[in-house]
């Protein structure tokens, strides 16, 4: 009686090689997306981040600053400001509350539209909720140098009972969905004392 022994296998087929490069390769393509989708939503989330970063840094200098916030000075519906050709642009020399809103909304401006694409953004102070008018900021005689009566200035201090609504609206791509191509706009809104 004979017995045929089976032949040994001595290499891998043609055939199985390629399913397992087919296998592979799907799996890179998905490693791939997720490696997209994640860029998309670090980007989105920069984003927002930056947004909530420039807030607050527009309500610091709004809380430095109270009799031009009760005086209007920040007011504005069109944020990003232009840039103006005052001679005292960055109040080094010192300014009158005006004139430092103004150098504000200069440098938040120049902020807004370079950490955040197709940008605008809106403040708009009340203070009729405050029981009371905020004494108005008086300006030192002319020829002196002393700072304006204390009245003014204490009557803005907090708590005064103002607020001030922000508005910022900006243009986001895909907000991490990798089937969302459109650009949509995103806004961050806040209510605040400052």
């Amino acid at each position: 009686m004979n017995h045929y022994a089976p032949r040994s296998q001595r290499g891998v087929s043609l055939i199985e090689v390629m399913i397992a490069v087919l296998i592979f390769s799907v799996g890179m393509i998905g490693v791939a997306g997720l490696l997209i989708m994640a860029t998309r939503s670090n980007h989105t989330a920069y984003l927002r981040t930056q947004a909530s970063f420039l807030a607050g840094n527009m309500a610091d200098r709004m809380g430095a600053n109270p009799i031009g916030v009760w005086n209007g000075n920040y007011d504005s519906s069109s944020y990003p400001v232009s840039a103006s050709t005052a001679t005292n642009s960055d109040c080094s020399a010192g300014c009158t509350p005006e004139m430092l809103a103004q150098a504000d909304q200069r440098n938040w401006s120049r902020q807004l539209t370079t950490f955040l694409p197709g940008v605008k953004a809106t403040i708009a102070c009340d203070a009729s909720s405050a029981g009371y008018t905020p004494a108005a900021w008086v300006p030192p005689s002319s020829g002196t140098s002393a700072p304006p009566p204390t009245p003014g200035q204490i009557g803005m201090r907090p708590p005064y009972g103002g607020n001030c609504r922000m508005s910022i609206t900006w243009n986001e791509q895909g907000a991490g969905d990798p089937d969302h191509r459109e650009v949509e706009t995103q806004t961050f809104n806040w209510e605040f004392q400052p």
